[in-house]
């Protein structure tokens, strides 16, 4: 029954995915605004979600929705555990801002996804220039905060197995102390459903807690981020006991 469900919701995101990129890049090369271009793509997302609920049986529980910034240009750099697809799709159909994703510029040419993300405001960095990279992150970062648009990245930088940590990068808190955006950190318990890499999904609840957020104004960006480490995994433990052990 997973390999059902799982081949059904593949087709499901391929058949969705083909109008929406064609939505997104035609009104783009028409010169509509962004915030619109982000409402198409952000609602295929949401559509994504909806049919990883219906299709796969995976359901969503939020908690902390509290503690994101109120305000229509209120700044917020959100950091967030990564441990499958998952919560890619999910972050941008829940939050109140539109969110500019951090990514590796080879994502552009994944047919359609990337062909849609190369159209919206994100900020895609080339991973072999670090100096560059980070100096674009900041640059580009400065400007949708000031636009009322969240910075979302993934600290451990790839997907992780669940029950496991990888190394957090301090690109986030950097950004965050640079610009005087406070920090949010979120855990997600997304693999125990969508594993890493995985084809086969499973029925379940993906676990989304949001953190209060963490002043950055005089902080060090690599303490800053150890606070953001030891919230996101103590969490981690909390909401996903089995899948630690020790």
């Amino acid at each position: 029954m997973s390999a059902i469900r799982s081949i059904a919701h593949l087709l499901w995101m391929a058949v969705t995915v083909i109008p929406y990129t064609l939505a997104i890049l035609i009104t783009s090369f028409l010169g509509v605004r962004q915030a619109t271009v982000y409402r198409i793509a952000a609602a295929w997302l949401s559509l994504s979600v909806s049919g990883a609920r219906v299709i796969l049986g995976i359901q969503t529980r939020i908690t902390g929705m509290e503690n994101l910034p109120p305000g229509e240009k209120s700044p917020a750099v959100l950091l967030v555990k990564h441990q499958s697809t998952f919560e890619t799709f999910l972050m941008p159909a829940i939050m109140p801002h539109p969110l500019a994703y951090v990514f590796k510029k080879e994502l552009l040419y994944v047919p359609f996804f990337g062909w849609s993300i190369g159209r919206l405001d994100m900020i895609h960095i080339d991973r072999s220039l670090k100096t560059q990279a980070f100096r674009r992150v900041v640059e580009q970062g400065k400007e949708r905060l000031a636009q009322g648009v969240w910075i979302i990245m993934f600290p451990e930088g790839t997907r992780v197995e669940r029950g496991e940590k990888g190394v957090y990068e301090t690109s986030g808190t950097r950004l965050a102390v640079q610009t005087g955006a406070p920090v949010i950190p979120i855990a997600v318990t997304s693999g125990k459903c969508w594993p890493r890499k995985a084809f086969l999904k499973t029925p379940g609840i993906v676990d989304v807690s949001i953190g209060k957020p963490i002043p950055s104004v005089g902080r060090h960006h690599k303490e800053l981020m150890q606070e953001v480490e030891d919230w996101i995994e103590a969490e981690m433990r909390r909401l996903d006991p089995e899948a630690y052990h020790g």
